[in-house]
């Protein structure tokens, strides 16, 4: 084969090759001419001329097979040809350096002009649900715990993964679902069904009044895994999504990819984007930074400031605990749709509120810290701090106490 040849060989038979293939057609256009010839001339020259044709036509044979022979050396010439041609165009049009596209250092001083730092506000402004996307470790506790602090109503969660130091926070007979058990997410998802039809009706007979403290903040875990274990999934969500809000029953369905499909919405993408707030946690918002948003800066952005930063539709967001209860705020409490809002009353304190309301009575004027809480009891083991001071921030927004400081020093103290 032509490979295993040197390139000067290569060259040399190549040439053997050319010439013995013209020397064949050469001698047979000669000895077919002769043919020709022998036929218009005397009998007495027709042996000679008809001799000197076959001898012209032997030698045509020969090279004939010598051109076979050189082929079968050389291997197929086209294909040869073709293949020393490409290898040829990449070795002289191959750039002489690499081209390195990166992103350069972010400024510090960047920030996006759609930037929001309060995504309570945008979601009750788009009056909306929420649908969460976020990884192990993105943040998704310290968010919904967050979101419902700022939206009020008893919380209750679906999460059949639930760790038991997971969803500390709230009243543990509110965390259904834990160890595996899908059948009690699906008794509980049909009987949020029933309760929002019951809602319907005490609307319709008594109004806003009729519905004030029945609030409700329900957050369910591991989709699209709840769409194949649980029959009332999806008609929990397709229901609550589109009347929820109007009967104070707002939801925040988490899962780790942002498609209809995993809430079990099939075929109802409409649903998805007109009824909820897409926020996007860690990778995930980085990804749609990336893929959807095209804006590589935005992506640097996001991966600088690591969970505080996320985006919250096309949106981004930033949301630092250093902000958090700096400024007295009023409690957000769920409203409807229209202007048919109404004031909601506090919900009842869970245990770790209570036990926080109790210190400070017993201790008046004192600053309540989180490393304080925790050596004081154990109650509060495996809470981070952050989420301490959630509670605080929470607590002071209902009016129950109040908070001095922000960031890692923020804390809490009771007062009248």
């Amino acid at each position: 084969m032509s490979s295993d040849l040197h390139p000067s060989q290569l060259h040399q038979h190549l040439q053997m090759y050319t010439i013995a293939k013209w020397s064949f057609w050469g001698s047979l256009a000669v000895s077919c001419g002769l043919l020709f010839l022998g036929a218009t001339q005397k009998p007495e020259s027709k042996p000679w001329i008809l001799g000197a044709s076959v001898g012209v036509l032997e030698v045509g044979r020969r090279h004939r097979q010598t051109a076979k022979l050189l082929q079968e050396s050389l291997g197929d010439i086209d294909t040869a040809s073709r293949a020393n041609f490409k290898a040829w165009a990449r070795a002289n049009t191959q750039p002489t350096a690499q081209l390195a596209v990166t992103v350069g250092a972010l400024d510090a001083n960047w920030k996006p002009e759609n930037l929001i730092t309060d995504p309570v506000e945008y979601i009750q402004k788009k009056q909306k649900h929420v649908a969460l996307v976020g990884g192990t470790g993105d943040g998704k506790s310290t968010f919904t715990q967050y979101l419902s602090s700022k939206i009020g109503g008893r919380v209750i969660v679906y999460d059949s993964d639930a760790k038991p130091d997971d969803w500390s926070w709230i009243d543990q007979a509110d965390v259904i679902g834990r160890k595996g058990n899908f059948k009690a997410i699906d008794t509980a998802m049909g009987k949020d069904l029933e309760i929002l039809e019951d809602l319907v009706q005490l609307r319709g007979e008594g109004g806003d009044n009729a519905i004030v403290g029945r609030e409700r903040f329900m957050i369910a875990e591991e989709f699209p895994i709840l769409v194949d274990e649980c029959d009332n999934s999806t008609p929990w969500i397709k229901r609550h999504a589109k009347r929820g809000r109007r009967y104070k029953q707002f939801i925040c369905a988490i899962a780790q990819n942002d498609t209809a499909e995993n809430y079990g919405l099939q075929g109802d993408k409409d649903t998805l984007y007109s009824c909820f707030v897409l926020v996007r946690l860690g990778q995930f918002g980085r990804d749609y930074a990336r893929t959807k948003l095209k804006d590589p800066q935005l992506e640097q952005w996001l991966k600088a400031g690591g969970k505080r930063r996320f985006m919250v539709d096309d949106c981004p967001c930033e949301l630092d605990l250093s902000n958090w209860g700096t400024t007295a705020q009023a409690p957000v409490q769920i409203s409807g749709g229209g202007n048919d809002e109404a004031q909601s009353q506090p919900s009842a304190m869970n245990e770790y509120e209570q036990f926080i309301l109790d210190w400070g009575q017993q201790h008046p004027g004192q600053v309540l810290k989180a490393r304080i809480l925790s050596q004081a009891t154990t109650l509060f083991d495996g809470m981070q701090p952050d989420e301490v001071r959630i509670i605080f921030v929470s607590m002071a927004d209902r009016g129950l106490g109040e908070v001095e400081g922000n960031g890692d020093r923020l804390g809490w103290r009771w007062s009248k």
